[in-house]
């Protein structure tokens, strides 16, 4: 153990919270929407059912949920968050973001700063290092961090390669120097753009512009190759890993838990393989919830608090990557 990052108070997450949607597609129920299988689907993803916003529901509302519930856990009061960053790769709007919607129904300060990161299903840990970095410089003194994502909206439904993974929710920290727990003892981002093309959504940008969309809809759907995101996602989640351990000055023997960006069952098992961990250290909700991007990690943390399985001082690995490629791992004592 580390006794100097022990004594050295850094910025820490002191609040968790989550959104969900109240709708439930099921296995069972997508197999009479598309040419599938609920044996075909747990078998390659190990998803049951994921949750999906209604038509008329805006996607930052999960936001504002996951955010309240954060707050309400946090050991300070709304109007003293001073910046609030949002993590999403399909915002409410590609201007003005998702961000400004999200702020206008918190009941925070005035005219404090507020952004949209994008950085793939990465995007929530590149969130927490800024939220770190900023923290750490005295700048800022509670930086509210949202995964947020609504992929539904987004993905083809009569795809099945697609359809079955991709689910909707948000989830929420507070990271502050108040308080004593989710101290952040070490972050460390990467990016490999020469993989950008593995996980993508083309139409709408200005490459394809919205006036396009009538040439070639699928352009306006996710698309993924596959074994190309298997290989790289566990390759990259393994190497930030250990480098974040390396950083830090702890060794992955140490490690309570590990808590992967829920993509699929598969990749994540193949990463504690290769790791040398058991999956009993290793954090799975993604048979409820699905693929929620950005969220995945931070409603994956919320439930292991809440529900207990992570305690006061144990040493917590967030990992995760995303198209970009961006990948990174964060090291987290609780």
């Amino acid at each position: 153990m580390n006794e100097n990052n022990e004594a050295f108070l850094t910025p820490g997450i002191v609040g968790l919270g989550k959104g969900l949607p109240d709708k439930v597609i099921t296995n069972l129920e997508l197999e009479k929407m598309v040419e599938t299988s609920d044996k075909w689907i747990t078998s390659r993803t190990g998803i049951k059912e994921r949750r999906v916003l209604e038509k008329d529901e805006p996607p930052s509302s999960l936001a504002v949920s996951a955010s309240r519930e954060a707050l309400d856990n946090a050991p300070i009061d709304n109007d003293d968050v001073d910046l609030l960053v949002v993590a999403t790769n399909v915002s409410d709007m590609p201007i003005p973001g998702s961000s400004p919607f999200v702020a206008d129904k918190l009941d925070l300060r005035p005219e404090i700063p507020f952004f949209d990161l994008k950085a793939g299903c990465s995007g929530f840990l590149y969130s927490l290092d800024v939220a770190y970095n900023f923290v750490l410089s005295g700048n800022y003194h509670n930086v509210l961090v949202v995964g947020l994502e609504a992929l539904s909206r987004v993905v083809n439904w009569d795809d099945r390669s697609t359809c079955v993974l991709f689910g909707d929710a948000a989830g929420a920290g507070v990271v502050s120097r108040s308080g004593s727990t989710g101290r952040i003892l070490a972050s460390s981002t990467f990016g490999d753009p020469s993989k950008s093309r593995l996980i993508r959504l083309e139409g709408g940008g200005t490459r394809f512009p919205p006036a396009d969309g009538n040439k070639d809809g699928r352009n306006y759907y996710v698309e993924m190759e596959g074994k190309g995101v298997f290989k790289s996602a566990v390759n990259m989640m393994k190497s930030s890993s250990l480098q974040v351990l390396t950083e830090a000055g702890y060794s992955l023997d140490e490690v309570d838990w590990i808590v992967p960006h829920q993509a699929n069952i598969r990749i994540i098992k193949q990463l504690a393989k290769s790791m040398g961990i058991t999956m009993d250290r290793v954090i799975v909700n993604l048979d409820r919830y699905a693929n929620t991007s950005t969220a995945t990690i931070p409603v994956a943390l919320e439930e292991a608090v809440s529900g207990g399985s992570i305690q006061s001082g144990d040493l917590v690995l967030l990992t995760a990557f995303g198209a970009g490629a961006a990948y990174g791992a964060t090291l987290i004592k609780w």
